[in-house]
């Protein structure tokens, strides 16, 4: 995110100042209130499959002093992917621990797509029948990014890479060995992505995925409003 407008002002660009707002904004908001979501989303499932962890350790809210990680909070501002501090689960209280595990992981990134799908109908619904001006065309501009960084979220929690939820998804597919060494080198892995990350070689695969995700939320958003007429 600020990484590349900060890349826009060295290179001697313009910069929307209203988009730069508009980001902070939205960034802001994702930070305060949908990183607690992604991880209550989480800690709520896990409670559900038998485990009650998050819930005796009151990481069950959507306090963000609990949840949010000044890391990965400052990744959010910059690159426009972050984390927050993981809610506790103990996969030994699941009847399917293997299976349960992945479930848990999964919560969070539907939980930020949700997120996400709202925000694109508050932006169908504006489209639809705000006037147009200034202050509307802001508000779109702020919905527009916080439905863009959900889906950030989403797609790089997604990436198969310890500590992240989709290698817990993907553990739930590998036998007991090679779940082991998966496990025993993370910290190699998270180093590669990052290094991959910042580089810009992962910028393709999670653009494409990206784009994908979008186009299917604002499909969705925009279909009640297409089907009267209204956009």
């Amino acid at each position: 995110m600020f990484f590349n407008v900060l890349r826009s002002l060295m290179a001697g660009q313009q910069v929307d100042v209203w988009a730069v707002a508009a980001q902070v904004l939205s960034i802001v908001f994702v930070i305060i209130c949908i990183l607690p979501l992604h991880e209550f989303a989480h800690g709520w499932v896990a409670n559900k499959l038998g485990d009650p962890t998050a819930k005796l350790e009151g990481r069950l809210t959507f306090n963000p002093l609990a949840s949010v990680d000044p890391l990965g909070a400052l990744a959010l501002i910059l690159f426009g992917f972050g984390w927050a501090k993981p809610v506790p689960v103990d996969s030994r209280y699941f009847k399917k621990p293997r299976r349960d595990m992945a479930i848990t992981a999964l919560a969070g990134p539907i939980a930020n797509l949700l997120a996400a799908l709202v925000g694109a109908f508050l932006v169908a619904l504006m489209e639809a029948f705000a006037p147009y001006n200034g202050f509307t065309q802001f508000v779109v501009t702020a919905l527009y990014y916080y439905v863009v960084v959900n889906i950030s979220l989403a797609v790089f929690n997604l990436l198969p890479v310890p500590p992240l939820d989709g290698s817990r998804i993907v553990g739930a597919f590998l036998s007991s060995r090679t779940l082991y060494t998966y496990y025993r080198y993370q910290n190699i892995f998270s180093m590669i992505m990052f290094f991959l990350l910042l580089s810009g070689a992962l910028s393709g695969p999670l653009v494409t995925a990206q784009s994908f995700f979008a186009k299917i939320i604002f499909s969705l958003a925009e279909a009640p409003f297409r089907l009267f007429g209204a956009l």
